[in-house]
């Protein structure tokens, strides 16, 4: 089953290559300009997600999908990765996969000369990372 995070950081990546959600069979498109500030995600982005996951809001679906966003909070999807581009999509647990992957819409992606969608990251943690293992090499080197 794919949980809450797993579906936002569906939706969040799909935003950065400029997929929306449909509203209301077309009547509303939501696609936030600004997915990521800094180590979160953005306001904007947040708002977007509220207005998905609102119970009052209706069917909601990535553009290029048949699924609703709904649908994918059950136990019946899990959210995997694209066989061709990498990007998460969702799958059944049990079945048929999902009939085709948004990427198959976008003209001329997979693009590796482009860098790729990503979640926030906590650039402290990161470098402190980097830090953690420079030390931990240095060490080894020094044995």
């Amino acid at each position: 089953m794919a949980n809450q995070q797993e579906v936002k950081k569906y939706l969040s990546y799909w935003f950065q290559l400029g997929k929306s959600v449909v509203i209301d069979k077309g009547n509303i498109v939501l696609l936030p300009k600004t997915i990521i500030a800094g180590d979160r995600y953005s306001d904007e982005f947040e708002q977007c997600w509220q207005q998905i996951i609102s119970t009052e809001t209706g069917d909601c679906y990535l553009e290029g999908t048949h699924q609703t966003i709904a649908e994918l909070l059950t136990p019946a999807w899990d959210m995997s990765e694209c066989s061709r581009c990498n990007m998460p999509i969702a799958m059944r647990s049990l079945g048929m996969p999902a009939v085709i992957c948004p990427c198959h819409y976008l003209p001329g992606w997979p693009n590796t000369e482009l860098p790729a969608p990503r979640c926030p990251i906590d650039t402290q943690d990161y470098l402190t990372q980097i830090r953690d293992r420079l030390i931990e090499n240095s060490e080894i080197a020094n044995s």
